[in-house]
């Protein structure tokens, strides 16, 4: 971990000057008392490596930590409602879809990223609550759709309604235009990323 001093950032190569002392945690060679621990990392990265550039840990650490705030939170709030994280994201791609509420098993894969053995295994466990069943295709009489149950309707639709409360929660420390500006950014970051794969 970082100790209190740091060198100034006119010696980080690539780095940007900061011109407000009050806001930079690492200038004038003693941490702000408002630094997190990701600056204190970032700014011993600098004291030992101040010929690299380590900005982008700023920002990914940040992203990393946020990212186990926000699994805690999911995971809280869906066991409030009898859910785990991956029944909510089953529950909430159908309720997403619109009156009838139905998917095949082969879209609820490709929305949630998993194999169809998976799927398979999950859509029976959320069968066996009550939250889903499965139905006969009108288009192929060897397929079947899954439809939302009006038990797993009102039981996503609260789940969907406290996440956002925790959401709001996690965000509260910004403004709404910071909170739009922060959007923007990660979708400019994430675009290229999820177009590449």
């Amino acid at each position: 971990m970082a100790g209190q001093s740091d060198v100034p950032n006119s010696t980080v190569r690539g780095a940007p000057s900061i011109g407000h002392t009050s806001l930079n945690p690492y200038s004038g060679g003693v941490l702000d008392s408002s630094a997190d621990e990701v600056a204190r990392i970032v700014a011993a990265w600098r004291r030992e490596r101040p010929d690299l550039d380590v900005s982008p840990l700023e920002v990914f650490s940040r992203v990393s930590r946020l990212a186990r705030h926000l699994d805690l939170a999911r995971r809280t709030t869906f066991a409030n409602h009898g859910l785990e994280p991956w029944g909510f994201d089953v529950l909430a791609a159908l309720r997403r879809q619109g009156h009838p509420y139905q998917l095949s098993p082969g879209s609820l894969v490709t929305q949630t990223l998993v194999t169809s053995a998976t799927m398979t295994n999950r859509i029976d466990r959320l069968q066996a609550q009550g939250l889903v069943r499965r139905l006969p295709s009108p288009e192929d009489r060897r397929g079947v759709l899954v439809e939302l149950t009006s038990t797993g309707q009102s039981c996503v639709d609260a789940a969907l309604v406290s996440l956002l409360d925790a959401e709001h929660t996690l965000l509260a420390g910004l403004a709404p235009g910071d909170v739009r500006m922060l959007a923007r950014l990660l979708h400019d970051v994430l675009g290229p990323l999820d177009h590449s794969r």
